[in-house]
């Protein structure tokens, strides 16, 4: 199985989950193959981010959506059709959560890979 972070950015974040407050949101769009299936998840994850340095990532406020499913391999293309739909999903996958991610505030610049 292959895992590629295609996106990755965090952003500044507000959600209460486990009476836990959380500061910050991690943001991803992952290609997953395997034996000749590819699937394309974005996902959310919510972490504390008590001050500038704490990127401790928690995986209790975690929530993903699959976008595509199907037989085939990773398509660049593809990834260009659902690189401007990240946050649409992402703020699904927040309100899941109870939180709201801050778009305007990001914590470290975009990672493409």
């Amino acid at each position: 199985m292959k895992v590629i972070d295609v996106y990755e950015q965090y952003f500044k974040a507000d959600c209460l989950f486990n009476t836990v407050q959380r500061n910050g949101a991690v943001v991803k769009l992952t290609a997953t193959s395997d034996a000749g299936q590819i699937k394309y998840e974005v996902s959310t994850s919510f972490f504390p981010h008590e001050d500038d340095e704490d990127f401790r990532i928690s995986y209790d406020a975690y929530e993903t959506v699959t976008i595509y499913e199907a037989k085939g391999r990773r398509s660049k293309k593809r990834e260009k059709e659902y690189l401007p739909k990240v946050r649409e999903y992402a703020d699904e996958c927040a309100a899941k959560l109870g939180g709201t991610i801050d778009w305007d505030s990001p914590l470290i610049e975009a990672r493409l890979g």
